[in-house]
């Protein structure tokens, strides 16, 4: 009998599947090191990943972003909503995003526990060159009025190609 590593493994490297439903699935960091391994890897096909619901941590975020940062990624459309992130995390997947080599341009962040904490950084995300951000969701946060007066100056910038901010 298989392991849930060891099936999810064989998935992403045997399969081809260009969307993952990956939620409520109780992922943690271990199962992040699967997701970047093939995100990094030549022959992955994967554009659509649903990882909602899950545990998955800094350190697994960590490990996303390393798969986000690859040239080989493909990854159009990434939902982490009801994880636990906060401020810290999503902190973390920004540095992914500003990579010129992210392709990413659909971002779920509902109900991630954020707060105006992390507004600028997403905010310097928009105003990025490299981000291809066009749908951001942010519902269901703790953002007060000065994380949306910082991501307001993002979305003013001329590089910000954000179309839908929920």
């Amino acid at each position: 009998m298989l392991s849930f590593t060891s099936y999810l493994t064989f998935l992403f490297y045997n399969v081809l599947i260009l969307l993952y439903r990956l939620n409520r699935c109780d992922l943690r960091e271990k199962s992040c090191e699967i997701v970047a391994s093939a995100l990094q890897s030549s022959n992955s096909p994967l554009r659509d990943l649903n990882l909602s619901y899950n545990n998955l941590g800094d350190s697994g975020v960590k490990l996303l972003c390393a798969g986000l940062m690859s040239p080989n990624c493909k990854l159009q459309r990434l939902d982490l909503s009801y994880n636990n992130l906060g401020d810290s995390g999503v902190k973390l997947l920004c540095a992914g995003l500003m990579s010129p080599n992210c392709k990413l341009q659909r971002l779920g962040l509902g109900w991630c526990n954020l707060t105006e904490g992390c507004c600028d950084v997403l905010a310097s995300v928009l105003r990025s060159p490299h981000s291809e951000l066009s749908d951001l969701e942010l519902r269901d946060n703790e953002l007060q009025d000065s994380g949306v007066r910082a991501l307001s100056a993002g979305l003013e910038d001329p590089h910000c190609k954000l179309q839908r901010l929920g």
